[in-house]
């Protein structure tokens, strides 16, 4: 099994590294590239569904991808020790009907020795809001990597 670095135990600056490396996977909106961050038998937890395995979380992948148009997100370090980073998160994506949401949320995540994540906790709530109103518009520029995002 190939590693993905950065391994556990987790400091500071590998932590950031994996928060950073997850966002800009996220944002590809390409199911099969965000799976092989986690393990075959990853295990999660997104708002009231429970998946296990990258089969799975491929096609949950597919279709909040076809669901939530235009999507850009933005990750945050919260907190981090031995094997497991905590995030913060918001994103923004519309729906068929071209209305505009923004979605907040709390990930954990716990990784294996090889740097795959074989659990992901997800408690996300979403706000509608007017296309003036977004404040995300694509990937994060590589100059404010690291960076935390606001809140808004």
């Amino acid at each position: 099994m190939a590693d993905k670095p950065p391994l556990p135990p987790f400091d500071h600056a590998a932590a950031l590294t994996k928060v950073q490396a997850a966002e800009d996977a996220w944002n590809t909106r390409d199911p099969e590239r965000v799976a092989l961050a986690y393990t075959e038998d990853s295990v999660w937890r997104n708002r009231d569904m429970f998946l296990t395995g990258r089969p799975a979380i491929i096609e949950f992948l597919r279709g909040k991808w076809a669901r939530e148009l235009d999507y850009a997100l933005r990750k945050n370090l919260w907190a981090f020790g031995d094997n497991r980073i905590a995030v913060r998160f918001q994103y923004e994506s519309h729906d068929a009907a071209g209305q505009w949401w923004r979605s907040y949320g709390n990930e954990l995540w716990e990784f294996d020795e090889h740097g795959l994540m074989r659990r992901r906790e997800a408690s996300i709530n979403d706000l509608p809001i007017t296309a003036s109103e977004r404040t995300i518009f694509g990937p994060r520029p590589p100059e404010d990597h690291g960076k935390e995002q606001p809140i808004r």
